[in-house]
């Protein structure tokens, strides 16, 4: 995550960051669809989707073998090779890219997890900064309470039980949220990214989502 700026590679690398349950999924989709009926090229990326990385990644944590360091290492090798194999080349060509989570994700999830900054930073210190980071605000309970509409139970990561922070699913989602929250919030400060409140209306959302690439993609223009 990082504070905007232009693209150095021809297409804009654009990114979403925020909480499980905080609407930044839907966001990216809506903003892609729109761009698209513009006439752009655009493709999106999500976390944890390589096909080379990402089966291993659920074989592990359907075992839950998953220490914060190798949690961390096994995401970080995700995203290397879709930012070699899907991001840089589309960029080079002058598409835009959407990024559904970047470096951001690493820093708050990992740092939530005891991680230091530092250590974390390293591992992703090849990735270019997104040209534009939204980072969609919500408090823990809202999101808990929009991922349990959707499906019976969190996910044993999602909601930190590997950290043992408390025997309550619920709970422990949201000690875990709370300190990903906080990371995000000093992520978002410290580098310039538009901070959404994700409890307006999604419309409202949306429409800023849509003014602030406008505004970046005119300066790109000229």
């Amino acid at each position: 995550m990082a504070k905007r700026r232009r693209s150095r590679e021809g297409g804009l690398l654009i990114a979403v960051e925020g909480l499980d349950g905080s609407g930044k999924s839907t966001q990216i989709e809506l903003l892609r669809r729109h761009l698209q009926l513009q006439g752009l090229a655009v493709h999106r990326s999500n976390w944890n989707s390589s096909p080379a990385v990402h089966p291993l990644i659920r074989s592990l944590k359907a075992e839950r073998a998953l220490t914060p360091h190798s949690f961390a290492l096994v995401h970080a090798a995700d995203f290397a090779d879709r930012y070699e194999r899907e991001i840089v080349p589309r960029l080079r060509l002058g598409v835009h890219v959407l990024c559904d989570r970047y470096v951001g994700t690493a820093l708050a999830r990992d740092g939530a997890r005891g991680l230091s900054r530092d250590w974390i930073g390293r591992l992703y210190d090849f990735a270019r900064p997104a040209d534009i980071t939204f980072y969609f605000r919500v408090p823990p309970e809202v999101a808990a309470a929009r991922i349990l509409r959707g499906r019976p139970a969190f996910s044993h990561y999602e909601a930190g039980l590997d950290l043992d922070l408390a025997v309550d699913p619920y709970e422990s989602f949201l000690r875990f949220q709370t300190r990903v929250a906080a990371h995000y919030a000093a992520i978002a400060d410290s580098q310039g990214c538009v901070v959404i409140d994700a409890t307006l209306p999604m419309r409202v959302q949306q429409r800023r989502v849509r003014a602030e690439v406008r505004r970046l993609l005119e300066r790109g223009a000229r």
